[in-house]
């Protein structure tokens, strides 16, 4: 994998990914930015959402659960000092669906975590990373 980081001007920064996708990061104002995208940071924290969402969406249809959507919320916690590393992460997943199964999502979940999503794996050695979910009957 390639992505190329290019330098825009202040603190701001455009992603060229290797499958031709750009993502705009920048630095709050007072960080010396302008606020026109996401904190690097940031984006971490979307990737690995990203991420264990994917998994748990394609292992719940793979266990042939009929899923309609999935939201995943991310609330983390950083070190005080420098480096400022995630040292708490919280996410709760919101499955919607026609009798999706409580035992299913908590494998889905627990899947992702321990095997298959490599962004969540790489925070846990920082971060005491949670997780708890909703199901939400359609």
């Amino acid at each position: 994998m390639k992505i190329r980081i290019k330098w825009i001007e202040g603190v701001a920064f455009v992603a060229e990914t290797e499958s031709g996708h750009g993502l705009l990061m920048d630095g709050a104002p007072e960080g010396g930015g302008r606020n026109l995208g996401a904190r690097p940071m940031e984006v971490v924290l979307a990737g690995t959402g990203g991420c264990t969402a994917y998994d748990v969406v394609t292992i719940l249809r793979k266990a042939r659960q009929e899923v309609r959507d999935c939201h995943v919320t991310i609330e983390a916690d950083r070190a005080a000092a420098d480096p400022k590393v995630f040292t708490r992460i919280h996410m709760h997943f919101v499955v919607r669906g026609r009798a999706v199964k409580s035992e299913q999502v908590e494998r889905a979940i627990r899947l992702s975590a321990e095997k298959y999503c490599s962004a969540s794996i790489m925070l846990g050695k920082t971060a005491e990373i949670t997780h708890d979910f909703e199901i939400v009957e359609d």
